[in-house]
């Protein structure tokens, strides 16, 4: 094998990785973005522990048929780039999508969350989630709402037999 297939074949092994270990991937089509914006882009998505590439197709391609990832397959024309992220699943949807509001440029073409495909529109409404803090904190303040209702009415008896007593 020459050179250029081992290379090509190490950066094929890294995607496999990269695909495997990740809990969510996001396809883009970055067309149209200048070098400001794409550096603004990179930055957040760093920030927020996401890896950022501009990849070929075809080595796209051929990591993610080794992983049966093939609902990938028609997106992989046109430039691409894909963001990774192996701790946060709505980080690299959020952030594109963020991008894409303000730049008005770059596409998202598809990814995977959690092991499963979603198209465009679906890691758009991915992308409008709260955060998992938030999440967690709305929910634990319907856990906590009935709770303090009940206290505050069992406040307003005690009160009001202490008035009477009065």
């Amino acid at each position: 094998m020459n050179k250029n297939h081992e290379a090509k074949a190490v950066v094929v092994e890294q995607i496999k990785e990269k695909l495997s270990n990740a809990k969510s991937c996001v396809l883009v089509d970055y067309r149209g973005l200048t070098v400001e914006e794409d550096t603004a882009l990179r930055r957040s998505l760093r920030e927020a522990g996401v890896e950022y590439k501009v990849l070929k197709n075809t080595l796209i391609k051929r990591a993610a048929n080794a992983l049966d990832l093939t609902d990938l397959d028609p997106f992989l024309n046109g430039p691409t780039a894909v963001a990774f992220s192996e701790t946060d699943p709505v980080a690299p949807a959020k952030i594109i999508a963020q991008a894409i509001e303000k730049t008005k440029k770059m596409e998202i073409k598809a990814g995977y969350v959690e092991g499963k495909f979603c198209d465009a529109a679906t890691l758009g409404n991915i992308a409008k989630l709260p955060s998992k803090e938030v999440l967690i904190a709305k929910m634990l303040g319907s856990f906590n709402a009935p709770l303090c209702n009940f206290l505050y009415c069992i406040n307003a008896i005690i009160e009001k037999r202490e008035a009477e007593q009065a």
